[in-house]
């Protein structure tokens, strides 16, 4: 099987550095919660089950669990749950690839945010958003943000890995039995996606999806 670009480019070593710069940016008054404020809408403010895909150092995760959600945490890189584990060591944090998830138990949401879909293993997308899908309960959300293009991804990754595009996307999202709600140009979902670099979909899961 391929290798995970993250993990490659990073080399698994990347949490120290990723949660002094979002220190930094807090100290200095930046606001850092989109994505959990989104998260917190769509979920109407009710208190539910949601799992963090991909959540690096919990930075969603441990917003969304101070606005009563039960959150847990799921992702490939030791380093950056380590700085999630310090950060809320009373939150759930998994080690896991997503193109294997099991966690035996279903949520009322599942999110993406930090650009997941770009950044997974060459090959096993479809087979991600298959298991994000069975971990919803019928009537879920997946809620999934990420660029398209290398202007809207901090990141460069290796030589020879496409970025995958918004079709493959929702073919994936298709064929695991979830349906498009809507998709914003960004996590605040006030501007409709028309085109452009970056879009965050809202997917229900079917009610007789098995």
């Amino acid at each position: 099987m391929p290798e995970n670009p993250w993990l490659v480019v990073t080399g698994g070593t990347a949490g120290p550095g990723y949660a002094e710069r979002f220190a930094t940016m807090a100290a200095e008054g930046a606001d850092l919660h989109g994505e959990a404020r989104r998260v917190h809408a769509l979920l109407d403010g009710t208190p539910s089950d949601v799992l963090d895909a991909g959540c690096g150092t919990g930075r969603v995760a441990i917003h969304l669990a101070e606005l009563g959600h039960r959150v847990e945490g799921v992702d490939l890189d030791a380093s950056m749950l380590d700085e999630a584990r310090t950060a809320a060591p009373h939150l759930p944090w998994h080690l896991r690839d997503l193109a294997t998830l099991d966690l035996g138990r279903r949520f009322d949401l599942v999110v993406g945010a930090g650009n997941l879909w770009p950044l997974l293993t060459p090959g096993t997308h479809a087979r991600v958003i298959a298991r994000l899908a069975a971990h919803l309960r019928p009537g879920g959300l997946l809620v999934l943000g990420f660029g398209l293009d290398d202007g809207h991804v901090p990141f460069t990754l290796p030589d020879g890995v496409p970025f995958p595009d918004l079709h493959a996307y929702d073919t994936a999202a298709v064929g695991a039995g979830l349906q498009l709600l809507t998709r914003t140009a960004d996590w605040d979902g006030r501007e409709p996606f028309t085109g452009g670099g970056y879009a965050v979909s809202v997917h229900r899961r079917g009610s007789t999806t098995p």
